[in-house]
């Protein structure tokens, strides 16, 4: 199916100096989906408690909603997170007991420890007994997140001058066998849409390759609430591109008007 994608830039004069990541760069940051691909069961992570599991240790029970980001981000993540939880609320199932969630930070240099203090607030929030069984924080070096990224098709890129990683929105739903059975996008989850991804990734099926509308994970400003003049600057030139397109149907609609109402007179 036709990918539609939010790019948040058109144009490298947008771009300010400070920011590393060019329009090519950004163009590429994507979900590449992969539906009935195996999750390599080799790969090693470390979980919040500093132990080193392979991911074949998560696989062979329940349904996986797996979460890639970084425990850091100061951006989306928070938001793609509380939208999950928002909508595991909403679940008669439970974590630990019906399914899984399990977050990979993208970012070699993060910690166990980090991934603790990521995992508790998680818990926190949800609220429910028995979810620390199943909620996993998992972080890794380089080479395995490299190979599990690529897996799954979740393309990010990092901009080393201001520390953060431009990366997709969403989740993936894995069967217990840990293959992909389907990708949902965005930073807000409707809750049935995820209770029907897990029914149908537990009865292992894989869903089809989904249009993407996802907003990008990058140049957003925590402390003023605020994105950067890059995507404030392509969003303005998309709401106008917008308008024009609006105008221009407008026009050819009173056109088409105007010539039936010509042929009848």
């Amino acid at each position: 199916m036709k990918t539609i994608a939010i790019i948040f830039c058109l144009c490298s004069g947008f771009v300010r100096p400070s920011f590393a990541l060019s329009p090519g760069d950004l163009s590429r940051v994507k979900f590449e989906q992969h539906p009935g691909h195996q999750i390599s069961g080799d790969l090693v992570f470390r979980d919040e408690k500093g132990r080193a599991l392979k991911l074949n240790e998560f696989f062979g029970n329940r349904s996986i909603i797996l979460v890639l980001g970084y425990y850091r981000c100061p951006m989306l993540c928070t938001m793609i997170n509380d939208g999950l939880i928002n909508a595991l609320e909403n679940l008669r199932a439970n974590v630990g007991a019906d399914f899984d969630v399990v977050q990979v930070s993208i970012a070699p240099d993060e910690t166990p420890a980090v991934a603790a203090e990521r995992k508790a607030l998680y818990l926190r929030r949800y609220g429910r007994q028995g979810a620390a069984a199943g909620w996993h924080c998992l972080v890794g070096d380089a080479k395995e997140i490299t190979r599990l990224t690529d897996e799954v098709g979740f393309r990010s890129a990092y901009d080393p001058e201001i520390k953060q990683y431009a990366h997709p929105s969403g989740v993936i739903v894995l069967t217990p066998e840990g293959k992909i059975s389907r990708y949902i996008f965005g930073v807000t989850f409707n809750s049935t849409e995820l209770r029907d991804a897990l029914a149908a990734a537990k009865e292992g099926k894989s869903g089809s390759v989904l249009s993407q509308i996802f907003l990008l994970c990058y140049h957003y400003n925590p402390i003023t609430g605020k994105y950067g003049a890059l995507i404030l600057s392509v969003l303005q030139i998309a709401s106008v591109g917008f308008v024009g397109l609006m105008a221009l149907w407008v026009f050819r609609m009173a056109r088409a008007s105007n010539k039936r109402v010509s042929l009848t007179g």
